[in-house]
């Protein structure tokens, strides 16, 4: 019986085999090669503050920084569009502020320029004392306030 069994055996082991061999005279087709996988993309910064002092729209060397860092960012994440929208505090008329704020954001945009954006790209906005960022009285010179926003779009 034992005989018999490893017979039958030998049979299904021999069939099997030649069940996976390929036909003489072709190739089996080559392995498919593991997907490579990919570094995932790291997102950019998209929102930057540049802070000036009172009553000016002079770009001071901090404030040179986080431009250079907007721009770098925006040529690194394929932006199409960048705002830039200027803000003043509440201390001057509400006039002043408002042509102040602009000043600042062609401030700010002449320096993307010169980083290497496309003019085409740089929306300018100014809003005045009309958004500030910390909320105080009429004529109170706030830090916070004296800002350009740049947004990356």
């Amino acid at each position: 019986m034992n005989l018999k069994f490893a017979a039958v055996a030998a049979l299904l082991l021999t069939t099997a085999a030649c069940a996976t061999q390929q036909p003489a005279g072709t190739m089996a087709p080559a392995p498919t090669p593991p997907p490579v996988a990919q570094a995932p993309a790291v997102p950019i910064q998209r929102n930057f503050l540049v802070f000036f002092e009172f009553a000016k729209s002079d770009v001071t060397p901090e404030a040179n920084r986080v431009i250079i860092q907007a721009a770098d960012s925006a040529k690194a994440g394929n932006v199409t569009r960048i705002n830039v929208t200027g803000h003043a505090d509440r201390a001057g008329s509400a006039a002043y502020n408002q042509a102040l704020s602009r000043r600042r954001a062609s401030a700010v945009m002449d320096a993307l320029v010169r980083r290497g954006i496309s003019r085409n790209q740089i929306f300018v906005f100014a809003r005045g004392e009309s958004q500030p960022l910390v909320a105080t009285r009429d004529g109170v010179r706030e830090a916070q306030n004296r800002r350009v926003e740049i947004v990356l779009q």
